[in-house]
C-alpha cells in the first residue's frame, strides 16, 4: 500500500459532521430541506443506477457506510431493494436519516456504527452488497493516525461482506487507481463506473472515482 496519506481537514473530523448534521436537522424541521448529497446528487444517481442495473436481488442485504441524511437509500427503497441499513458515527446524522425516511420507507434501518471502532458483529449480518460515498475519504482526512484507521476500514468491510459480495465505493480524493492499489488484497475490480472527465494540463482525470468491487 501506498506512504501517502491526505492532508488532514476538518472534514475527517466527528466535531465537523456532528455541527453539519445538527443544522441540517434544523433546516428539515424547519422547511423539509433534508440536506446535501456529498458529492452532488449526479454523482450518487449514476452509482444508483448501476446497483439496480446489476443484477443483484432486491432482498439483497445492504449497508451503506457514512449514511449521512440516507439518500442512497431511499433512492435505492423506491427502486425496490428491501433490505437496507444505513449506518454513520454521527449521532446527528442517524437522526437525519430517520427523519427524512420514516414517512415514506419505515423498513430502511438505521444505526450508530464506527467502523474504525467498533465489531461488524453488532450488525448482525454479512452484506451482499456494500456501498460508500465519501466515508474512505474522511478517514483518510482524519489528523489522527489515517493510515492505521484506513488499513482498519479495509479489514471491516472485507469482513462484513457476503462471499462475492459487491463493494462500490465513491471518492473524490483517491483517484481510482489509488482506490484499486488500496483494496487490492482482499478484492478483485469488477467495473469503474464512468464520471464526467476534464482534461487539464495534457492530463484527463475525473472529478470523483467510483470502483466496483468484488470480494476475492
Amino acid at each position: 500500500m501506498e506512504d501517502t496519506e491526505l492532508d488532514s481537514s476538518e472534514l475527517g473530523t466527528h466535531t465537523y459532521w456532528q455541527k453539519a448534521y445538527t443544522k441540517e436537522i434544523a433546516n428539515f424541521e424547519d422547511h423539509g430541506d433534508p440536506g446535501d448529497v456529498w458529492f452532488g446528487e449526479d454523482s450518487a444517481d449514476r452509482v444508483i443506477t448501476w446497483i439496480c442495473n446489476c443484477g443483484i436481488d432486491r432482498n439483497t442485504p445492504i449497508v451503506d457506510l457514512g449514511c449521512g441524511n440516507g439518500y442512497t437509500l431511499t433512492q435505492l427503497a423506491s427502486e425496490g431493494f428491501t433490505n437496507l441499513l444505513g449506518v454513520d458515527y454521527c449521532t446527528e446524522a442517524i437522526t437525519l436519516a430517520e427523519k427524512v425516511s420514516k414517512a415514506e420507507f419505515p423498513f430502511i434501518n438505521y444505526k450508530l456504527f464506527d467502523i474504525t471502532k467498533d465489531s461488524i458483529g453488532a450488525l448482525g449480518t454479512k452484506f451482499g452488497l456494500v456501498h460508500d460515498k465519501g466515508t474512505y475519504d474522511a478517514i483518510g482526512l482524519n489528523p489522527d493516525n489515517p493510515k492505521e484507521h484506513r488499513q482498519r476500514y479495509i479489514d471491516q468491510v472485507a469482513e462484513m461482506i457476503s462471499e462475492k459480495g459487491l463493494f462500490v465505493i465513491t471518492s473524490c480524493n483517491w483517484t481510482e487507481e489509488e482506490i484499486i492499489t488500496h483494496f487490492s488484497q482482499d478484492f478483485d475490480v469488477k467495473t469503474a463506473i464512468p464520471s464526467p472527465q476534464f482534461k487539464f494540463g495534457g492530463k484527463v482525470g475525473s472529478v470523483v472515482s467510483s470502483v466496483v468491487f468484488v470480494k476475492k
